[in-house]
């Protein structure tokens, strides 16, 4: 059952990786390969668990201590998927009410490298306090209302792949990886602010200074019919949007500061954030006709919210502390150390792993396969021990480039990241050209970003 657990797991990621030639949702394909893999677990316990040091105390019972280490993965993996939940309403709610307008409808530029200045460092802030995956469709959205034609936009849209994911690294909202991370425990706000914004910001500029040197001209901008075709009558008043887009960014990026106050986990900040928008809302149109008031609502707003994203990421998770649970991940962690033999490889490494594979399973590994040391372990280490266990103390050096690695090492390739599927997805970009263009800039800025990262930690 060890070996087979393996195997499943492998050919769910395969299914997951080939979404598109296969035409499954790799959302089903996460599911599947979840409850698959604990049943595997289950059937074999009698011979799994008793190989396992953290099982020793209930070996009388094996298969109740893998229900139980399931209910145990399960809690942790709720609290993201809550803030995930809570999250996405609150940027749909904004978009509802056409919040973003007030971002989008001040870019006037028309030269080539401005408007890559500016798209640049607007994703690159924005996703900061949004996440990488909104703000690639919001900045998508942008776009098609700056640049006529899909080929003239695609390099842009390039930029914001490399820029949405470098800007999610430093936040602890910013990307899912960085936000499981940080509900870990494994890193705190602050400390992946301080650490990892001017890595995050290297990796950005790196590709906007190259291409600065080969873009000239002017961008085509749409004609008239299309500015026509798409615009619609505001269904809300410039103070609803303005009060919205507000109240929504304020409750993202009051998270934070919510758990540093009160200790609760960042999913109860999210959803006090969403409480008071939708009480908001409720009393904002409330004197409005239902078909106009149920779209802007948090209620209408649910059912666009996308749940396939959601449940995605319970599958994998659920898939990958299956792993934990067996001892696979222990496996890989000794494997990783006794070859790479140190974090920078090893993080480095992991990062152009996430460009092929999901960087979500990847990371949630690495947390299990690197269990967070606490003060007590590391005082009880002996001395040549107690140097690489320092490495996994929260805001510990590993913890830090793991997010920075896992965050931008997926825009080497387009299929390596949220941002990048879905701007593939909307502006229809093939793989080969993304290669040709883009992938090369991405991994450059990446690189440079882990060298300043590694300088930094020298020079402290």
């Amino acid at each position: 059952m060890y070996v087979l657990m393996a195997v499943l797991f492998v050919l769910g990621y395969l299914c997951i990786a080939f979404e598109h030639p296969l035409k499954i949702d790799k959302a089903a394909a996460a599911i599947l390969t979840a409850v698959l893999c604990w049943t595997a677990l289950i059937l074999g316990a009698e011979s799994i668990v008793p190989l396992l040091p953290s099982a020793g105390h209930d070996l009388a019972d094996p298969s109740a201590y893998v229900v139980e280490s399931l209910r145990h993965h399960l809690g942790e993996i709720s609290e993201i998927l809550f803030f995930l939940l809570g999250a996405m309403t609150i940027v749909e709610l904004i978009d509802s009410h056409e919040g973003f307008k007030v971002i989008t409808d001040r870019i006037q530029t028309r030269k080539r490298v401005h408007l890559l200045w500016i798209i640049g460092f607007l994703t690159f802030f924005l996703s900061a306090a949004l996440d990488n995956l909104t703000t690639t469709i919001v900045m998508v959205s942008l776009l098609r209302k700056l640049i006529r034609g899909r080929p003239e936009r695609w390099l842009f849209v390039g930029v914001v792949v490399i820029a949405a994911n470098a800007g999610g690294a430093w936040s602890p909202i910013g990307d899912v990886t960085t936000t499981m991370l940080w509900i870990g425990n494994q890193i705190t706000a602050s400390g992946v602010i301080v650490g990892l914004f001017i890595p995050s910001l290297v990796c950005l500029l790196v590709p906007l200074l190259i291409l600065s040197f080969s873009m000239r001209g002017e961008v085509p901008r749409p004609g008239a019919r299309a500015h026509l075709a798409e615009s619609n009558p505001p269904a809300t008043t410039a103070f609803e949007r303005n009060l919205v887009l507000a109240l929504g960014i304020g409750a993202l990026v009051f998270v934070p500061v919510f758990k540093t106050v009160t200790h609760l986990p960042p999913y109860m900040g999210i959803l006090f954030g969403l409480g008071v928008l939708w009480v908001t809302t409720e009393f904002l149109h409330r004197h409005k006709e239902d078909d106009h008031k149920h779209p802007l609502s948090v209620v209408g707003v649910l059912r666009k919210v996308d749940t396939p994203s959601v449940l995605f990421f319970l599958g994998i998770l659920l898939a990958v502390a299956a792993l934990a649970t067996a001892g696979h991940l222990t496996q890989v962690a000794t494997a990783l150390r006794d070859t790479l033999g140190h974090i920078y490889p090893i993080n480095y490494s992991i990062g152009l792993l996430s460009a092929v594979v999901d960087n979500v399973p990847l990371v949630a590994g690495s947390m299990k396969m690197y269990p967070l040391v606490g003060p007590e372990t590391l005082d009880a280490a002996p001395a040549a021990e107690a140097a690489w266990l320092s490495q996994f103390v929260v805001d510990g050096n590993f913890w830090e480039m793991l997010a920075y690695c896992a965050g931008t090492g997926g825009s080497t390739l387009i299929i390596g990241s949220a941002a990048g599927v879905a701007a593939m997805g909307m502006e229809k970009i093939s793989f080969t050209w993304y290669v040709k263009r883009v992938s090369l800039l991405a991994f450059l800025g990446y690189t440079a970003g882990a060298v300043t990262y590694i300088g930094m930690l020298a020079l402290r």
